[in-house]
């Protein structure tokens, strides 16, 4: 599994190479944008005018969005689950907590959590020639976050998951979008420019 220093050190380059997607400067009036970027582990909820953006290799990002309140958030985790139970404060770089932040928030703006649509990325394969004789953590995460939004009523409206190489993402409050560029690894072929995933699209 990658570790977290790794993933951060990768998270640091990203956060001073913005994607071609423009974000906030596409705004009309982009002087109330504000942009958020989550390092591994991290949560945010909110909405108006923010962009929130994350790199991912085999650790996953959940996306939740009300399309009337126009609200929404990201979580960025690393693990599906803590090996040793869970603590008393909730922790971002699992799964399972991860979720339960959703639902605080969720029950906080006085709404339910199958009134939000749900998007899930990454869990992709970092070492492309390696054969496991068990799940890669990847593949644990988009597990995990399939399992957990489905026990809570949430409907999952797209996803980019799996296969090899990061995704950059960036996730527009004010809209709803999510923007996917993914770079493969080992380079073997080009990597594809982002897009945008809409509601009820999937990769």
């Amino acid at each position: 599994m990658e570790s977290p220093q790794r993933c951060m050190q990768k998270c640091q380059r990203y956060i001073a190479n913005p994607d071609p997607s423009g974000g906030c400067a596409n705004l009309r009036d982009s002087s109330d944008c504000r942009e958020v970027f989550l390092r591994p582990g991290e949560f945010h909820f909110g909405g108006g005018y923010t962009r929130i953006r994350t790199l991912l290799g085999s650790c996953v990002a959940v996306t939740l969005w009300h399309p009337k309140l126009r609200l929404g958030g990201m979580s960025h985790y690393l693990l599906p689950t803590r090996a040793a139970g869970h603590g008393t404060r909730l922790d971002g770089r699992y799964g399972d907590e991860s979720i339960r932040l959703f639902l605080k928030h969720i029950a906080e703006q006085g709404t339910r959590p199958a009134e939000y649509q749900a998007k899930i990325f990454g869990g992709g394969n970092m070492f492309a020639d390696h054969q496991a004789a068990t799940p890669l953590v990847g593949t644990r995460n988009v597990a995990a976050a399939h399992e957990l939004l489905g026990r809570h009523g949430i409907r999952t409206v797209a996803s980019s998951v799996g296969e090899e190489g990061y995704r950059k993402i960036a996730f527009d409050l004010w809209s709803g979008d999510v923007w996917v560029g993914h770079e493969k690894q080992p380079v073997r072929e080009p990597a594809k420019p982002p897009v945008k995933l809409p509601a009820g699209s999937e990769r």
